[in-house]
This record gives C-alpha cells, structure tokens and sequence, in this order.
C-alpha cells in the first residue's frame, strides 16, 4: 500500500521519508530567514527586534493547535497501519474540525491581548508597535494557516510527506515574491512596512493549503473526503476523546517551550536593543540547526505508529537507534557549518558594521551545542509519541526548560551577569535529556498504547 512505513530496510525507509520533511522544514525556516533579511535591510534593526518578538508569540499561539494536530497524526498512522483507511479519514476530519474551530477563538484572543503580550516580554519600546501591526495580520491567518498545518500533518500520518514539500515549495516562493513588493510598495501597490511582511505570509500560507486540497482531490490520496464524508469535519465523541487526551499534554508541552522562549526573549530584550537584535538573528540560525531533529522525529513518530497499527512491536527499537543516530550526525554537521561560518551568515541579518554582530557572534558559541543536546530528547519524545505516552514527557520538558534552564539563569545572574542568559541554554539542555534518557529506559511508556 502507498504510504506504507512497516515494510523494507528501516534506513531507507526513514530518510525516503524523513528527506522531503526536513526540506520542507529547512524551506519554511528559509522563507522565514528571507523575510528577516528583508525586514532588517529595508525597515531597520528596530523591525527586526519587532518581528523576533511577535514570532516567539504566535509560536506561542501555534502551540494551541499544534498538539491536537501531533495527537490526530499519531492516530491516522495507527489507523493506516492497520489498513482501516475509513478510520484515519473520521480522525482526520474530528481533528481538522476540532482544530479549526479553535484556530478561531485564539486569533481572537490574541488580537485582543497581543498589546498585553508585548508588554510582558518588555518589547523595546522603539519596537513594540512595528510588533504589534505585525502580530494583527498574521492572527488574521492564523486559521487558514492551522488548517494547512492539520492537512501536512494528515498526510505525513499516511506516509506522504512530498505532498506537504510541493505545498511549500509554493509558498515560499510567493512569500519571498511579495515580501519586498508589500513592503516597499512597488508599482500601484500601497507602502505597508511591516504589516506588508505579515500580509505577504498570510497569503503564501493561503495559496499552499489550496494546493494541499487540489493535489488530494485530484490524485484521490486517502485523506480526501466526499459527500457524506464531509460530516466528518464535526469532531465525532470517540475521535475527539483521544485527540483532547492526548493532544492536551502534546499542546501544554509546546506551550512550555514557547512560554520560555517568551521569558528568555524578555530577559534578553532587558540587555539592550542590541541585545535583542543579535538574539533574533541567531534565532534564524537556530531554526536550521533544529530542522534535522525535527524531521526524523516526526518521521520516526509515523513509523512507530503504523508499526504499532499494523502489531509489529519489535520494529520499533530498530526505528528508534536509526533515528537516533542519523539525528545526530546531521545535527552536529550542521552545527559545525553554523559555527564555522557564523559570521557571514549573521551579517546576512545585521549588517557587516551593526554593533549587535560581536554579540551574536558570542552567543553562537556558547549556545549552538545545546540544540544538538536537546535533539537526542526529540527523537525519544517521538517514539514516546507514537505510544500515547506523552504526560511524562511533558513533565520533563518543564523540569529541564523551568528549574533547569531558566532556574540556572536567575541562580547565576548575581556571579555572570549578562552572561547567564546564554548559559542558561546549554545547561537546560543537558538537564532535560538526562531526565528523557532516564525516562526512556526504565519507565512504563510503551503500557499507553491503546488501540
């Protein structure tokens, strides 16, 4: 069966799969990047701070959705498994329902709190309203732009992950096409600043969910619903039982993240505009180092659940070492690349002569290693994932990024001063995949499947 991940050498399985995710992700970092470069070159180092701020937000706001999203993913690679196609597709749709309707009430309540939001994170004031304008648009797309989220994860459940790719493919391009013509106001279209990057993603994410739904319809894949199939969009009892048990701890978890990526952007933004300036130029940095984990975790997730689907529970360990080992050569490469030529590609978003470009330099030294650390816990998370296990991953997740990373920081401020905020990375990180290696081994994850 197309789409089938219980069949063949797992290596070749995991990086035919695993390849067009970690593109697609690279890509999106890319599109990201692109934007930043021309924020920062065309507005000014104040619109850069901004856009950093409000992107550690709608992470934020993402994470609202995106746990019912890895809890509805997760069930259609069980269902796929099991080769109960009409199952996955009444999952599919509760969950793209569910999701949807939910997408709505938080763009919602971030319009109307985006000002409070900024004021917590202590956004420099020379950047808090360009923030602001830009948060507004980009909470307008946020449903459209959760919904084409739903129907990659969907697809990734059943073992396609080129559909998502050429999706973002598209939209790359076409963010990267409007961004300076938004912007700058070319030709008979209007100057809008700031507020014409966030249009020109809005847009983007539009056109790629409707190639999504074309390329489903057209070459008839599984997730496509018809007729009848339609009411599948009205989350059913059952489905939306498991999506909430599951995808609440899989959404608090990215919750956890983002709210200490928003308190280490508050702690960064009181050192300074420049401060700020240089840590979100080695965000866009960090986004690429994190892609490969981020792929094989996700492809090592949809193997692990179509094996359990299918009653194949001795593949699973065999999928893990793969992942884990494939994760780590490609993270440390790419570490290695970042910190070998993180000059010219921070100069890329600051400029050769800004004064923001010695910090960043400084702080890809000290941090970059933790992210190749922390990659080791996606992996595991991933297979822990597949299981239904997913409160004690969150439970860990709060103990390394809380009293490990941000408890390191306020312990050792009085004796590193500014420095402890850049420390505080790598040790979080060692704290949390101590915790996840211990957890892995002698806890009683794999007794959560339920099928």
């Amino acid at each position: 069966m197309k789409g089938d991940l219980t069949q063949g050498p797992i290596l070749k399985t995991l990086l035919l799969f695993s390849l067009p995710m970690l593109l697609s992700n690279v890509l999106q970092t890319l599109n990201g990047s692109v934007n930043a470069i021309w924020v920062g070159r065309l507005i000014g180092e104040s619109a850069l701070a901004a856009t950093a701020n409000a992107n550690v937000i709608m992470f934020l706001l993402y994470a609202a959705v995106f746990g019912f999203g890895m809890a509805t993913t997760v069930r259609i690679g069980q269902y796929f498994g099991a080769r109960d196609i009409v199952a996955a597709r009444k999952t599919f749709g509760s969950g793209t329902g569910f999701s949807a309707g939910l997408a709505v009430v938080v763009a919602i309540g971030g319009w109307i709190y985006g000002p409070a939001m900024l004021h917590a994170m202590s956004t420099p004031d020379a950047s808090r309203a360009e923030a602001l304008a830009y948060l507004r648009v980009m909470f307008l797309a946020l449903p459209i732009a959760s919904v084409g989220l739903m129907v990659s994860m969907a697809m990734r459940g059943t073992g396609d992950s080129k559909t998502p790719l050429y999706a973002m493919i598209l939209t790359v391009v076409i963010d990267a096409a409007l961004n300076p013509v938004l912007i700058m106001g070319l030709g008979p279209v209007p100057r809008l600043g700031i507020t014409g990057s966030a249009a020109a993603t809005a847009f983007a994410n539009i056109a790629g969910l409707v190639y999504q739904v074309w390329r489903i319809y057209r070459q008839d894949l599984p997730m496509r619903l018809r007729g009848p199939e339609l009411g599948y969009f009205l989350p059913r009892s059952d489905d939306l039982r498991y999506i909430l048990a599951k995808g609440l701890p899989m959404g608090a978890q990215m919750l956890i993240v983002s709210s200490a990526g928003l308190i280490m952007v508050g702690l960064v933004n009181r050192e300074g505009l420049y401060a700020a300036a240089a840590y979100g130029a080695s965000l866009q940095l960090w986004n690429y180092l994190q892609m490969p984990a981020f792929a094989i975790s996700s492809a090592v997730s949809a193997m692990v659940a179509q094996s359990l689907g299918a009653g194949d529970h001795g593949r699973v360990n065999k999928v893990t070492i793969t992942g884990m080992a494939t994760n780590l050569m490609m993270s440390a490469a790419m570490a290695a690349l970042i910190v070998g030529f993180d000059g010219p590609l921070l100069k890329l978003f600051l400029g050769s002569g800004s004064p923001a470009l010695p910090i960043a330099e400084h702080i890809q030294l000290i941090c970059t290693s933790s992210f190749v650390i922390i990659s080791i816990t996606m992996i595991l998370t991933g297979t822990m994932r597949a299981y239904g296990a997913v409160v004690a991953p969150l439970a860990i997740m709060f103990l390394g990024l809380y009293p490990g990373r941000l408890g390191f920081y306020f312990a050792a401020r009085p004796m590193l001063e500014s420095e402890a905020v850049w420390w505080a990375y790598p040790v979080g990180s060692v704290v949390t995949v101590a915790l996840t290696l211990s957890y892995y081994r002698f806890g009683k994850w794999r007794d959560a499947f339920r099928m």
